[in-house]
């Protein structure tokens, strides 16, 4: 897990992204679970779901953590056939991050922003790992991750 956290802060530090990496002694792999563990309004949380295109591209879904996306609107907002979720696998080896620690920034990848999304200040999202978070304004994880806002929320 070590790895993952030294790979986020580096990418932080060289990209000069004003954001704060929280390690946890305990999983934060649910957005309850990390609410709770820093005690935080779950109102805060993105999470980021993987899919994948019919030519085996990566598209994140960035939402409200209470939120689901819908791949019949991912597929609409890109103009492409609806894309299925990523396995486990896959988003390994496509972010360089486990499930459940996926940033919102960080690696190739079409990114889309759920509208709700947009409208927050500050989120936290994935830290690179199941233990970790990030919390960062908005405009700059659009920016930085050269993100697509639009509706993508069931």
């Amino acid at each position: 897990m070590e790895n993952y956290h030294k790979v986020i802060k580096g990418f932080l530090k060289e990209n000069n992204i004003n954001a704060s990496q929280i390690v946890l002694a305990e999983s934060c792999h649910s957005v309850e679970e990390a609410a709770k563990a820093i005690n935080a309004s779950i109102d805060e949380f993105v999470k980021n779901i993987c899919m994948v295109d019919s030519e085996g591209r990566l598209i994140v879904a960035v939402v409200k953590g209470k939120d689901r996306a819908s791949t019949s609107r991912v597929g609409k907002v890109l103009k492409i056939d609806r894309p299925r979720l990523a396995t486990e696998e896959e988003v390994l080896r496509h972010t360089g991050f486990p499930a459940g620690g996926v940033p919102s920034f960080g690696f190739e990848a079409s990114f889309l922003i759920d509208s709700k999304v947009a409208e927050l200040k500050c989120i936290y999202t994935g830290g690179g790992s199941p233990y970790s978070l990030i919390k960062m304004n908005v405009e700059e994880m659009v920016q930085i991750n050269g993100g697509q806002v639009g509706r993508i929320r069931k």
